[in-house]
């Protein structure tokens, strides 16, 4: 990477590893962020992450991509319903699932509406992980626009959601189901036990060894017969590499269980 000082500023003062994350990408993403403050080198530009509270947390925010959108690909989410009802058996199983780099959380928020939808009253285990602390906090409190909530049907709006001030949030039923936690994809330790893992559109942005070994380490965080669903552009070539078998479009299996 071209811009190493601020890869270990980064690194000291947000705990986020640069040197997973793609190269071009990253260098442009930076270089435009300077750009808007006005810094002509990675000595200024420092100096003035450290002086300004406000332009630090900015930047942090900018190289940690928060997307957030209910339903994001409609259609894709309709395909795993089918495949968690078809395959893991909600009504009889409580199951442990984890939406890895939730961002603002509407993501966790919609597999907790999909699986009530399912298994009506039934709590299963639902964990939100994001790097970000203070996107977690924007998550927690539920609170989204309407460009969050457009793929959501009008019953669904009407029963998990409260609109207020031209805002939207989201049920406490709902956020009651759903635990966030603090989680780099990188450098934590992965739980296990997992039924179903979401990460969507966020490894596209890591190194081709990256993404492998989060893949790896997703493969051993599931259950015999768990299922990994990822983004529309995040397809895993070597899925059978790692040990996987296609379950659907954009979802995979772990060998077992039904």
């Amino acid at each position: 990477m071209e811009f190493q000082r601020i890869e270990e500023h980064v690194k000291a003062a947000y705990g986020i590893d640069l040197a997973s994350y793609k190269s071009k990408q990253l260098v442009r993403r930076i270089e435009n962020f300077m750009l808007r403050v006005g810094a002509k080198s990675e000595v200024e530009f420092i100096s003035i992450l450290k002086k300004d509270e406000k332009i630090s947390k900015k930047f942090q925010d900018h190289l940690t991509i928060n997307v957030s959108e209910f339903f994001r690909n409609k259609e894709m989410f309709l395909q795993l319903e089918k495949e968690i009802k078809d395959r893991l058996s909600p009504e009889k199983n409580v199951l442990k699932i984890w939406s890895a780099a939730c961002s603002y959380g509407a993501e966790p928020y919609t597999l907790a509406i999909i699986m009530d939808r399912l298994t009506k009253g039934k709590k299963h285990n639902i964990i939100a992980t994001d790097i970000d602390l203070t996107i977690l906090q924007r998550a927690k409190e539920g609170r989204y626009l309407k460009s969050d909530v457009k793929n959501v049907d009008g019953n669904l709006l009407d029963k998990y959601f409260e609109i207020r001030d031209e805002n939207y949030y989201i049920s406490e039923e709902i956020k009651r189901r759903v635990t966030f936690k603090k989680h780099d994809l990188i450098l934590d330790r992965y739980e296990k036990g997992f039924d179903l893992i979401v990460c969507r559109n966020v490894v596209i942005y890591f190194t081709q060894e990256a993404k492998r070994k989060i893949y790896e380490k997703f493969y051993e965080a599931l259950n015999s017969g768990g299922l990994l669903f990822v983004g529309a552009t995040e397809s895993i070539y070597n899925y059978r590499e790692i040990g996987f078998e296609k379950a659907a479009t954009f979802i995979y299996k772990k060998p077992g269980g039904k």
